[in-house]
C-alpha cells in the first residue's frame, strides 16, 4: 500500500510513518519543516525513516504545492500537518493558523477528491471542546473552543466532514487528547518539565496545578490512527485518550518518582485558551477501532525521560 502522511517530520507524524514502513508499506511524507521549532529537531525525527527505501520526504507547504501527483495512487492519506500551539494562536499569529490548519486542509481534501483517495484520516484535537459542563467528553458534546487554535481545528473537522458528504470521500477525524512521548515538541509540557529536571532548573507551571488532563502516549495515538484508516466508519469523529485523568500537580509528583530527582516549581498565572479539565470518552474508538490504551502514564513518562536524557 502507498500512504501519504502530512506533517511527517513532526512528533506524531514521524512515529506514524515509521509504523507504516514497519508494516511494509510505501510512505510519502509531506512537511514544510517550518521554524515553529528548530529544523534540526525535525531532521532528527525523520532520520530513521529516511534510511528506508520505501520512504520519500517532500518538503512543501500544502497551501502551495501541487498535491495531486503526490496523492495519486495512495490508498490512505493521514493529515497530521497543522500549526500547533494554543497560547500562540492569538492576535496577529491567527492568520498563520488559518492558512496552516484550514486552507491547507481544504487544498488537501480537493486533491484527495481529484485522485479518488480511498481513505482520509484527519488529526484533530480535544481543544475543539473547550470547558465542558460534565466529563467525560463525548464526540457529541457541545464544541466551544477556548482558543483560536481550537477554532481552526474545529473548522478543519467541518471541512473534512463536508467533503466526505459532498464528494463521497471516506473520511474520519480523530480528536487527540494531550499526546506525549519521545520526540514531543519542545514547547509541550512534559518535554519542558523533563528538560528542566534534567538541567536542575525549576519547572514553570501555569495556573494552580489542579487542572487535569487525559494524557495519551504516542504509541496509542499511532495505533488508533492506523486503525482509523482501516476500520473507522466514514464520516465519524473519534476521541483518542489515555483514559487516565490526572492533575498537573500529581504529574509533578510522578515526574519526581520516575526521574529520582527533586522537582522545584515556579508558579505563573493561568494562560488564555487553556482548558481546565479533559477526559475522553473512548467508547466509540473501542467499538469501531478496537482501541485500548496500552501505555500507563508512569511507563510513558519513563520512556520520555529516557529519550530526553539520550537526545543530545
Amino acid at each position: 500500500m502507498r500512504a501519504v502522511v502530512t506533517g511527517a517530520a513532526g512528533f506524531i507524524g514521524s512515529h506514524l510513518a515509521e509504523r507504516l514502513l514497519a508494516e511494509g508499506h510505501e510512505v510519502v511524507g509531506i512537511d514544510s519543516l517550518n521554524d515553529y521549532y528548530p529544523r534540526p529537531v525535525k531532521e532528527s525525527n525523520v532520520r530513521a525513516a529516511r534510511e528506508h527505501r520505501s520512504y520519500r520526504l517532500i518538503e512543501a507547504r500544502l497551501q502551495e504545492a501541487d498535491l495531486t501527483p503526490l496523492l495519486d495512487g495512495a490508498a490512505q492519506v493521514y493529515h497530521l500537518a497543522a500549526q500547533a500551539g494554543v497560547r500562540a494562536s492569538w492576535g496577529k499569529e491567527f492568520s498563520g493558523y488559518v492558512h496552516d490548519n484550514v486552507l491547507a486542509t481544504q487544498r488537501l481534501l480537493e486533491a484527495a477528491v481529484a485522485v479518488g483517495v480511498p481513505r482520509f484520516v484527519n488529526a484533530s484535537s480535544s481543544s475543539v471542546y473547550g470547558d465542558a459542563s460534565s466529563l467525560p467528553l463525548r464526540e457529541d458534546s457541545l464544541c466551544r473552543p477556548l482558543s483560536p487554535y481550537g477554532v481552526t481545528k474545529l473548522a478543519a473537522e467541518h471541512l473534512v466532514h463536508l467533503y466526505g458528504r459532498s464528494h463521497g470521500l471516506p473520511v474520519v477525524s480523530l480528536r487527540y487528547f494531550t499526546v506525549y512521548g519521545p520526540r514531543q515538541r519542545p514547547d509541550m509540557a512534559f518535554h519542558r518539565f523533563l528538560r528542566a529536571v534534567e538541567a536542575g532548573e525549576p519547572i514553570r507551571v501555569y495556573g494552580d496545578g489542579r487542572q487535569t488532563r487525559d494524557f495519551t502516549n504516542v504509541v496509542d495515538i499511532v495505533a488508533a490512527t492506523r486503525a482509523a484508516a482501516d476500520t473507522g466508519r466514514p464520516g465519524c469523529v473519534y476521541n483518542v485518550g489515555g483514559g487516565e485523568r490526572i492533575s498537573v500537580n500529581d504529574v509533578l509528583d510522578l515526574i519526581a518518582e520516575v526521574t529520582g530527582r527533586k522537582v522545584s516549581v515556579v508558579r505563573e498565572g493561568p494562560q488564555r485558551g487553556d482548558m481546565r479539565d479533559t477526559l475522553a470518552d473512548t467508547e466509540a474508538a473501542r467499538r469501531d477501532l478496537g482501541f485500548r490504551s496500552s501505555v500507563s502514564l508512569r511507563a510513558g513518562l519513563a520512556r520520555e525521560w529516557d529519550w530526553i536524557r539520550g537526545a543530545h
